[in-house]
């Protein structure tokens, strides 16, 4: 398994492209002509080891999914597998369309869903859902008994992770300076007066509303910087969500489930759309959205979300801050090691899967 964010100065991704060309992209066309071919690149398979560590990512990502401004999309950056996650979600969507719509149905769904990275999708859904569904309550306790420690260890997760869109902004040569430093700080702005949304419950949502809650906040999945858990609670359903895990209300819960695929299903193909056209803008996006959501997790605030001078319990806050940056240190460096060590024994799963097919 490897972290893109490092590779990406000295290799290419699974598929993509070498680095330095400029004029192509790292990602490709969900179900391009090429993918037709039986003989086409799969993903490879991994080891017990790398599925075990997969089922770790999803579980982390969807600890951050329960936490108001921490993002999925960002722990997904820096455990490595936000390109692999981001092509997948786009070949099943992409498969889903092309069995309703188009030319060549069967043969395009077909080609769509073999290219998917199910080793990495399935077991990442399966520690997302074991993480939801044991830590909810756990999380929800943490947050609420302890916010100022909370926040303090999330704040420095999120900031140190900032890191990563960087690096791989700065690996994908092009773009102009003034330009990506206006989108960075709209991309801040934007995020911080997001974050700044006054919360509140509200008590037996609609259906409907509980839909159309769920298309938004499940983009934050792969939208580094942007919290799903703080869109719900900007829109009063995050305790009512929770509350809904809890209880293991399924009416509620299959509403949830039905509107967060619709609204990943619209928004996964326009991300990695953008990736593919505007890599480094993007990423330069990312990063501005990954610090504006700061303003979410500055420790001391009121429940309106206003701001606060530090207070009595900084050293304890500060402490929560460094190891959360300490955390994420640890994991980049885990996942580095594991590239090295996968680009020396394997450089290419992909293309060792061809060459065994052939």
């Amino acid at each position: 398994m490897s972290v893109e964010s490092s590779r990406s100065a000295s290799t290419p991704e699974p598929g993509g492209t070498p680095p330095g060309a400029a004029a192509e992209s790292v990602h490709h066309d969900p179900v391009a002509d090429s993918d037709l071919d039986p003989r086409s690149p799969l993903p490879a398979r991994p080891g017990p080891l790398g599925m075990v560590g997969n089922a770790l990512r999803g579980a982390l990502i969807g600890m951050a999914e329960l936490v108001p401004g921490v993002s999925g999309g960002t722990v997904a950056l820096v455990t490595g597998v936000y390109p692999r996650l981001l092509d997948s979600g786009a070949h099943v969507v992409d498969g889903m369309r092309s069995a309703v719509l188009g030319p060549d149905r069967r043969a395009r769904t077909a080609a769509a869903f073999r290219h998917v990275d199910w080793w990495l999708l399935l077991p990442l859904a399966v520690g997302m859902l074991a993480m939801v569904f044991t830590m909810a309550g756990v999380l929800k306790g943490f947050v609420e008994g302890s916010p100022e420690i909370a926040r303090g260890l999330f704040l420095g997760m999120v900031a140190a992770s900032i890191a990563v869109p960087l690096g791989m902004a700065r690996a994908t040569p092009g773009g102009r300076n003034w330009a990506l430093g206006l989108i960075f700080v709209g991309g801040a702005a934007l995020a911080f007066v997001l974050s700044g949304l006054p919360s509140g419950t509200i008590s037996g949502p609609s259906y409907l509303l509980v839909f159309v809650a769920a298309a938004v906040a499940i983009c934050a999945l792969v939208l580094p910087g942007v919290s799903g858990s703080y869109l719900l609670l900007a829109m009063g359903l995050y305790a009512p969500t929770l509350g809904a895990v809890d209880d293991r209300n399924f009416a509620y819960l299959g509403v949830f489930a039905l509107g967060a695929l619709v609204g990943i299903s619209l928004f996964v193909k326009v991300l990695d759309r953008l990736l593919e056209d505007f890599r480094k803008p993007t990423l330069i996006a990312m990063a501005g959205l990954m610090l504006g959501s700061l303003r979410a997790l500055w420790p001391w605030q009121t429940e309106e979300a206003d701001i606060l001078a530090p207070g009595s319990d900084w050293p304890v806050v500060l402490a929560a801050v460094a190891a959360g940056v300490v955390v994420v240190v640890i994991v980049l460096a885990v996942e580095r090691f594991f590239a090295a060590k996968a680009a020396t024994t394997d450089p290419d799963p992909r293309v060792t899967a061809l060459e065994d097919r052939d």
